[in-house]
């Protein structure tokens, strides 16, 4: 997503949140409810591997992981999981 693209989209829904406070809500959510691996988190949340080694070797978008990661996060948006710890398809 574009920078400015998902504020933009807030905006016009008219919800009051900044994108860095819903990225955190995401990251501390999955973080203390779900086991999913750090790896595809930070994926999720597209941030770059800083060691350009591992960068190089690392060409897998892990796209079933984080659909996994994301359909967990809208059940949890949509109230459907609120209190329970997610162990996650592919932890």
């Amino acid at each position: 997503m574009a920078p400015g693209v998902f504020t933009e989209m807030m905006r016009r829904m008219k919800v009051t949140v900044t994108a860095h406070g819903f990225r955190s809500s995401f990251r501390d959510w999955v973080g203390d409810t779900t086991a999913f691996s750090r790896d595809v988190v930070e994926s999720a949340l597209a941030h770059a591997i800083a060691n350009p080694t591992e960068a190089a070797y690392r060409r897998g978008s892990a796209i079933e992981k984080r659909r996994s990661l994301m359909n967990v996060w809208a059940d949890y948006c949509a109230g459907k999981t609120l209190g329970k710890i997610i162990r996650g398809q592919f932890g």
